[in-house]
């Protein structure tokens, strides 16, 4: 089980995470709305993910979603790197109704994303744009190479739900143990 907090003077998180575990989540980052894309992540991608944020919501989600998304990335970098007798890349299309995202994704050690999801506005009381700055954070701090992309769709709630899910079947592809894989790069490391 790895472990992680962070406190600065916009959040207080911590984050338990079990890379190889069975999709039992604990979520709890005041926002509901971001509780269950992190839920419906933790579900699909087989990881136990414990999460506790206390942040200025009063200001607005940003600080929680983005800083969430950081503490869960570190969290996994502990988990993943160094990359060993893994797949390493991994990808996965998910339909929810009418929205269907893509997800391509290289643990590369290197982060860097591609966020190609035509949204905004808000879903209840959360700003969309907000998604985009959780999977920039989560990128960049777990690293990984992320792509996310579009492929149909209309109801906002339905295409972010895609993208987390899209992402954690991505990421359980991606951490298949392979034996044979030994470290999968012609680098000799990642």
């Amino acid at each position: 089980m790895i472990e992680i907090t962070r406190e600065t003077k916009e959040t207080q998180i911590s984050v338990k995470l079990n890379l190889y575990g069975t999709g039992k989540a604990k979520i709890n980052t005041g926002v509901g709305f971001y509780d269950h894309m992190l839920e419906a992540f933790t579900k699909h991608a087989h990881i136990d993910l414990e999460v506790q944020c206390t942040g200025d919501t009063h200001i607005d989600d940003h600080h929680s979603v983005e800083d969430v998304g950081i503490v869960i990335g570190q969290a996994l970098k502990k988990a993943i790197y160094p990359v060993k007798s893994i797949e390493r890349f991994g990808n996965a299309t998910v339909v929810m109704d009418e929205a269907s995202v893509t997800c391509d994704i290289d643990l590369s050690n290197r982060g860097y994303l591609v966020f190609e999801l035509p949204i905004g506005g808000k879903v209840g009381e959360f700003d969309v744009e907000l998604v985009e700055e959780f999977f920039k954070a989560f990128a960049f701090n777990l690293p990984l190479t992320l792509h996310l992309i579009y492929n149909r769709g209309k109801n906002k709630h339905h295409i972010i739900e895609a993208a987390f899910k899209a992402l954690a079947v991505a990421l359980r592809r991606a951490v298949t143990v392979n034996e044979n894989a030994g470290i999968p790069s012609t680098k000799g490391v990642l």
